[in-house]
């Protein structure tokens, strides 16, 4: 499997070229695979936000624990999960399924009601842990693209959500910043690069019963 090739490849990347910028081509392809991602009933509910801006780097920066990644790699990958799912969320994404799959939307209403009396009965910090949740098959996307397309990245979550929900506003679009990653390409001054990979003996990691 070439997968397993380039996961073999792949590490969580410490220090970032600050000179090198990922295409624009394959920035749309990490997107890509990042929206096929596989969600809880295909709700999708989170958004991630892609920041370039350095000035809004560099502010977020103390609220990563002052790492380096957040202003030197070419991007700064933002999965912020939503804080609530109301029936709006859900019948917003009913519509969106009724259009693409060609069905009526009335003929979706027992579906509705399912996720409904599942979801919006849930208190509210239930629903948000579930939501973060999503937002890391997201991220396994993202690290599987990126090693795909020898691009480096580093997994975080290394900072102080509040911080960065308070800079980018979130809450006030109902938002909660849950896991983030940096995208770029490694220095050379990186010696993490160098490292074996540090994983249990399978025997150990899996049981079958």
């Amino acid at each position: 499997m070439q997968l397993l090739q380039n996961l073999e490849w792949r590490y969580a990347t410490k220090k970032f070229d600050s000179e090198k910028k990922i295409s624009n081509s394959d920035l749309e392809s990490i997107k890509t695979a990042i929206s096929l991602a596989a969600t809880s009933y295909g709700l999708q509910a989170y958004k991630v936000l892609i920041i370039e801006d350095p000035e809004i780097r560099k502010k977020l920066q103390p609220e990563s624990w002052g790492q380096s990644q957040i202003v030197d790699a070419s991007q700064l990958v933002v999965f912020c999960n939503y804080t609530k799912v109301d029936e709006k969320v859900i019948d917003d994404y009913l519509k969106l399924k009724a259009d693409i799959q060609e069905l009526n939307f009335d003929d979706l209403k027992g579906y509705g009601d399912f996720m409904k009396s599942k979801l919006t009965e849930l208190p509210d910090d239930v629903v948000k842990a579930w939501t973060a949740k999503q937002t890391y098959i997201g991220l396994g996307n993202l690290l599987a693209a990126c090693a795909e397309l020898k691009i480096d990245a580093c997994p975080m979550e290394g900072f102080e959500p509040e911080g960065y929900d308070n800079i980018l506003n979130l809450s006030e679009k109902g938002l909660s910043a849950a896991v983030i990653a940096t995208i770029g390409y490694r220095s050379e001054e990186d010696m993490t690069q160098h490292s074996k990979k540090v994983r249990k003996p399978m025997d150990e990691l899996f049981e079958t019963i």
